[in-house]
Parts: structure tokens; sequence; C-alpha cells
């Protein structure tokens, strides 16, 4: 197949896919702007920010590794192999276990080295007091993580976008609830602040895991795929090759936001204000950035299926399509930031400093910002390098497949 042949396909699975990691980072953006219009505006989002950027640092990171499910998944659905794609899930779940748990203790213990950030110390208070609530959705998190690899495997992505949708609402309703708190006779919600904003994330991802699992509940009594009577045999062997697929990729998500981490930690330094503008301009960044991230989702399992068949010139024209759909996409989303800035930044909170500092970035983060984008510039090109080698080695087989 045609790179023009495989775009209908490719989006025909990315768009739910799209919607569901709009969403996702969606809640982020919904505590920031919730916390945006309380008093005090920028010391409570400065506190989201260092909360946030850590967790997702770690949690993007170690999660990374459940990418490798997305291979496996993939190529036992498109050789047919549903019992092989059951038993990888099943180990997939139990490497989610083990990853969830090295996260909820590195969160746990977070704050020990967070206290000796030069950062103001009202804004460190907060940003740890954020993490302890956000840490309670740690576990559930990573199972939708898991059971989401398999549901878009097997090409099931409707129910996904749908979880984030409306995992999406409750967040704002239990942002609404705990955040500023309510009373109604002899009910009364205290306030929380920052905390209810770490609480109400945690409440809609256990709110997500349970969707997910629920709708692979019903699809596998629609379809039968066999994971009710899925052989609960551990081996060692399979966790061995999710690990060493995946840990290489968990790395490199890792060191990519790694960059973005060490950034807001620098911008930290240099006060409240600027680290406030850092935090809604990086909200927006990533959830741009969530677009082509899922188109690379569905790619992962159009060139996983298309292996499987061993069909590899259709994995590479696969591979290559989504690429330049999501350098299409960022290069539309630059436009539409660069003319709306103000406006976005509004939204976020009606403080005027915090918007003036969303919007022009003091030359010091201003020059950091522009070291993130060389250094992705670099990252991309890199990347674009390696696949195009990838896609020739893949092409040599196909000629050699077709002989």
């Amino acid at each position: 197949m045609s790179i023009r042949q495989q775009i209908r396909p490719v989006l025909t699975l990315a768009l739910p896919l799209i919607a569901a990691e709009l969403g996702w980072m969606t809640m982020g953006i919904v505590d920031t702007i919730m916390v945006g219009h309380m008093d005090n505006a920028a010391i409570n989002i400065a506190s989201v920010a260092l909360g946030q950027v850590l967790y997702n640092t770690l949690a993007f990171g170690i999660a990374g590794v459940l990418l490798s499910l997305d291979t496996y998944l993939s190529q036992s659905h498109g050789a047919g192999r549903y019992d092989e794609a059951n038993r990888w899930l099943y180990h997939g779940l139990i490497l989610t276990a083990i990853l969830a748990a090295i996260l909820w203790g590195i969160i746990e213990l977070a704050p020990l080295a967070m206290q000796r950030l030069p950062v103001d110390a009202v804004v460190k208070a907060g940003a740890i007091r954020f993490l302890h609530a956000l840490n309670w959705g740690t576990p559930v998190l990573f199972l939708y993580f898991a059971l989401r690899r398999y549901l878009q495997a097997f090409n099931h992505v409707r129910p996904i976008a749908w979880a984030l949708i409306t995992a999406n609402l409750s967040n704002v309703f239990f942002n609404w609830l705990l955040i500023y708190g309510h009373s109604w006779g002899a009910i009364r919600i205290p306030a929380l602040g920052i905390v209810g904003s770490g609480l109400a994330t945690s409440i809609s991802r256990l709110y997500l895991a349970a969707f997910v699992a629920a709708a692979i509940w019903i699809i596998e009594h629609k379809h039968s795929y066999g994971l009710r009577t899925v052989e609960r045999r551990f081996e060692p062997t399979r966790l061995r090759q999710l690990v060493s697929l995946g840990a290489p990729a968990g790395g490199q998500i890792f060191v990519e936001i790694s960059i973005f981490a060490t950034v807001t930690f620098l911008i930290g330094t240099m006060g409240p204000l600027p680290l406030a503008g850092h935090e809604i301009a990086l909200n927006c960044a990533s959830f741009t950035f969530m677009v082509p991230f899922a188109i690379s989702a569905a790619a992962a399992v159009r060139v996983g299926q298309a292996i499987g068949r061993g069909a590899p010139r259709e994995a590479a024209a696969a591979g290559w399509t989504s690429i330049l759909l999501g350098a299409a996409c960022m290069a539309t989303f630059s436009v539409v930031l660069a003319t709306f800035a103000h406006p976005i930044a509004r939204a976020f909170t009606p403080d005027r400093a915090v918007i003036a500092a969303t919007v022009r970035l003091h030359y010091g983060a201003f020059g950091l910002w522009m070291g993130l984008c060389a250094g992705l510039i670099v990252a991309g090109l890199a990347l674009s390098t390696v696949w195009r080698r990838t896609t020739r080695s893949l092409s040599a087989k196909g000629l050699v497949s077709n002989s």
C-alpha cells in the first residue's frame, strides 16, 4: 500500500485515540484552570506545575515500558493469534503492578529531594501536598495504560475516547467540589484547594480504569477473544521480553520529558510568577503534542499488524503516513498558538500578571524555551533518520518475500 492509501486507515484508528489523548491532557489543564481562579493564582499554579511535572516525568517514563505491549499485542492480532495476545496481556498486567509500585514508592519519597530545591518555600509546600493527593491514583492509572493497549491493538479505540471524555467530566465535577468546598445543610465539603485538585484527578483515574475494564469485559462477551479462558501461567521469559523491548522506549520518553522538567525547575528558581506563566505555556504545548502522540500510537498498531501479516511494505507506508500527518498537525497548532496567545492565557486565569508572564516570558525563561525547541528539532531529525533506515530494511525484506 502507498502512503496515500494509508491515510484513511491510519486516521480511522488515530482519530478516537486523538480524542482520548486530548482528553487525557485536558485533566491537567482543568486542574491548572481551577486553581488559577483561586486567590494567589501565581502561587497555586506554580505549586501544581512543580507537582505535575515531577509526577508526569516519572509516570510517563516508567509507564513507557508498557509500550512494548503495542508491538506484541498488535503482531499477535495481525497473525490471528488471539490466545497469544491474551497471554501477552496477562504478563503485561503483572508488569503493570510492578511498575505502579515502583512509581508509588518514588513519589512518596520525592518530597525528601524536593526540600533541597531552590524554589519558593510556599510553592514547594503546595507541590508536595498536591503530589501526595495525585499519587493515590497511580495504581489505577497504570492499569488504564495496560488495558488501553489491548483495546487499541484489537482496533477497539472508541471506548478509549469515551472513557477519557467522561473522565474529564468527572474531573471537572470533583475539582469544583473539592477545591472550593460546598455545603448543603448538614452535608459540608471542606475547601481543600490544590489538594482537592490532586484528589479529583485520582478519582477520575479510578473511573477511567473501571470504564476501560468494563469495555474489555463487554467486548470479550461479544467477540469471544478468549480472555476468560487465558492460561494464567507465569512465564518469566515473556516478562523479560516486555521489559527489554519497552525499557528503551520508556527511557527515551523519560529523557525527553526530563528536559522539560529541568526547565521547569530552573524557571521555578526565578519566582512563582514566571513558573505560573511557564505552566500555562507548557499545558498548551503538551495539549498540542498529544495529537501526534496519538497518531504515533495508531502507527504502532498499524505497523505491528502489518508485520504480523507479513506485509513489510505496508508497515513502512503506515509509518511514513503517520509521520507526515503528525508534522502537518503541529504546523497548524503553531499558527493557532501564535495567533491566539492572549485569549488562551486568559482562559486559564484572570490574573493579569500571570497572563503577561505566559504570553511574554522574560528573557531567562524565553531562552530556556528556545533551548527546548532546538533540542526537539535535533531529536526529531535523528528519529526520522532512524525510521528511514528501518523502512529501507523493511522494503528489502518485502522484495525478498515477494521473490
